[in-house]
């Protein structure tokens, strides 16, 4: 065989040895982050969720996700083990970042926004005793179709159901 018809293959091998090169590589350094775990380092998973290691097992870790609420996880699920400091701030909200626990604090005066609200809400009739003026001499929205349907046929037809009734 010439080798210029093996080069391309020789290319593709090398590829693919170099791919899976660089994935094994991934693989070691996940697996020897988790195998660094202790208990009491802060953690993310895979998911997103944040926690602190309270054991480790061999293919399990017993995580702590809020003061008293523990969840078992697969060793496999923790995606990164946090420095004590990025874990702090992100957990305490070291950052200046704090999230309010009802959305109206996110709007200002709580208090001045409900009566607001509730001031417009007494501004608006929902009740249906009264049509506006302008609605009074047009025939209601259900009697519109009928009465445009009659205009202009014949009074046998109206009676009869039509010509093809017959």
């Amino acid at each position: 065989m010439n080798p210029v018809t093996l080069l391309p293959f020789i290319v593709l091998i090398g590829a693919m040895f170099l791919m899976t090169r660089s994935a094994k590589k991934k693989q070691q350094a996940a697996a020897q982050m988790r195998n660094e775990m202790q208990p009491g380092t802060g953690v993310r998973t895979i998911g997103g969720m944040y926690a602190t290691v309270k054991e480790i097992h061999e293919e399990s870790v017993l995580l702590e996700v809020a003061p008293g609420v523990h969840a078992i996880y697969a060793k496999n699920s923790i995606g990164a083990v946090l420095p004590d400091e990025e874990y702090n701030r992100i957990i305490d909200g070291a950052d200046g970042t704090v999230v309010p626990d009802d959305a109206s604090s996110l709007t200002g005066d709580a208090a001045a926004d409900a009566t607001e609200k509730s001031e417009k809400a007494d501004k608006i009739d929902l009740g249906k005793d009264e049509a506006p003026a302008a609605a009074a001499d047009e025939p209601a929205a259900d009697e519109a179709p009928a009465a445009n349907a009659d205009k202009g046929a014949p009074a046998e037809e109206k009676k009869s159901g039509g010509a093809d009734a017959k």
